[in-house]
């Protein structure tokens, strides 16, 4: 797998990349990191372990407990939960370490491990890299440091976890949703419980599919990568819009009451008028990738709002608004980050506010979308490629500069490789649709054939 950790934790394919022999010494590993670098220091440590519905999560979960326990940390199990709800409690009960066990929006076989500190902050990657270090050291045969007798940890069922996490969501919206018939798309995934009580909770009429998760099925045609059967729903029960998640819910995208996209650029700017009025965007500014679609821009330079650029990753996002005390950020894909409520994205937590935006205003979704134009931007996912050589390559580099040139100032180019899949995405944005898919179709095949 190469490094262990990507942009979003330890990915792979359960039980080939991702065995539980890798889950059980990642974990004993980050307790003993964590140890060392003074967190447990004067108490017993907590940790906080939830997982999405995936069938090879049974077995991982079982693995990082084990782990987490042999290593001398209490273990409070919360079971099937949105990774940004384990993020929440892990903060909210005060608990030294979270785990969560979810692959996010890729295929079932998949799954991954990732980590939150106390107070449910994505782990600093300095102690990802240390993790992984001493994880290989004791892989290769240096024996661990274990407590017996009473020093050993001990795990129990955090049965209350859900409610409290509902209960949390519910209680930052700035109004209710009476009024408002929702469709929720909940992917088969970790929200189908807890999404659903939230939005009945907020006076929402709700409609739901993908709902009923059995292990196998998670993001299977279902969810935020799948919009066609939210869509489909939408207008078949003349709803107001659509909400969809992905398997762990930390994205949320929408579809207005015709069917039509409302992306994460888009949400990110209604949310972004919706908290200016209420004083809750700090320094006028919101953060977002440089994948942002270029109507997103010139929207926020128009309405008199700042925006922040990083690099593609909701891991980057989320620094730059800790570093500089921004509110609001997130990725066109639909990871939203609302910093005063959440410290990751969270998929409900932006439908909800979405939907309260919908029902303070009175006005459609479509409507409030449309304070942006998206220009045409075409996404290829070239796979099967060695993605490490995508800035070296200088037969790809040349086929970058002939696109630019071609598409002037009316458009850009983007290339960069996955930090979660092996692939390269290739993005092309232009004035005319048909341009873009050339120009980037063109440049698709460029990737093949230099990095194939």
């Amino acid at each position: 797998m190469g490094r262990l950790f990507g942009t979003d934790g330890v990915r792979g394919v359960a039980n080939a990349d991702l065995t539980a022999e890798m889950a059980l010494g990642l974990s004993v590993a980050a307790a003993h990191v964590l140890a060392e670098a003074g967190t447990f220091e004067g108490h017993r440590p907590t940790a906080v372990v939830g997982r999405d519905p995936r069938a090879s999560g049974e077995f991982l979960e079982a693995a990082v407990v084990a782990g987490l326990a042999s290593a001398g940390v209490d273990v409070l199990r919360v079971g099937v939960l949105p990774t940004p709800a384990v993020a929440y409690l892990t903060g909210a009960l005060g608990a030294d370490l979270g785990v969560m066990l979810s692959a996010s929006h890729n295929a079932m076989p998949d799954n991954g491990i990732k980590f939150f500190a106390r107070g449910g902050h994505k782990l600093a990657d300095e102690l990802e890299d240390r993790i992984e270090a001493v994880y290989e050291e004791h892989r290769t045969g240096a024996p661990w440091d274990r407590p017996t007798g009473a020093g050993v940890g001990r795990v129990r069922d955090y049965e209350e976890g859900a409610d409290r996490y509902v209960a949390h969501l519910v209680g930052v919206l700035p109004n209710r949703l009476d009024g408002l018939r929702i469709v929720l798309d909940e992917a088969h995934g970790a929200a189908a419980r807890v999404s659903p009580e939230a939005f009945t909770r907020a006076g929402a009429e709700i409609v739901t599919i993908g709902a009923e998760p059995d292990g196998l099925n998670i993001n299977d045609g279902c969810g935020s990568t799948h919009l066609d059967r939210l869509k489909a729903a939408v207008v078949e029960h003349r709803a107001a819009f659509g909400i969809a998640h992905d398997g762990d819910a930390d994205r949320c995208l929408a579809v207005d009451h015709t069917g039509e996209e409302v992306d994460g650029d888009q949400i990110l700017a209604v949310l972004a008028l919706a908290m200016r009025e209420r004083s809750a965007l700090r320094s006028d500014t919101v953060v977002a990738t440089v994948m942002s679609n270029l109507g997103f821009k010139l929207a926020m330079e128009r309405e008199g709002i700042q925006l922040v650029q990083t690099a593609v990753g909701d891991r980057y996002v989320l620094e730059e608004m800790k570093e500089k005390g921004y509110a609001l950020g997130g990725e066109q894909s639909g990871h939203v980050i609302v910093l005063d409520h959440a410290t990751t994205g969270d998929g409900t937590l932006t439908g909800l506010l979405l939907a309260a935006r919908v029902a303070e205003t009175g006005r459609p979704l479509r409507e409030l979308a449309s304070v942006m134009e998206r220009l045409p931007q075409v996404l290829i996912n070239v796979p099967d490629v060695d993605k490490s050589r995508v800035k070296t390559s200088a037969e790809l580099a040349a086929a970058v500069t002939e696109a630019e040139r071609e598409l002037g100032e009316t458009g850009r180019v983007l290339l960069r490789p996955s930090g979660t899949e092996p692939l390269v995405r290739v993005m092309v944005e232009a004035a005319d649709i048909d341009q873009a898919r050339s120009v980037a179709g063109r440049l698709a095949d460029a990737v093949k054939s230099a990095l194939g």
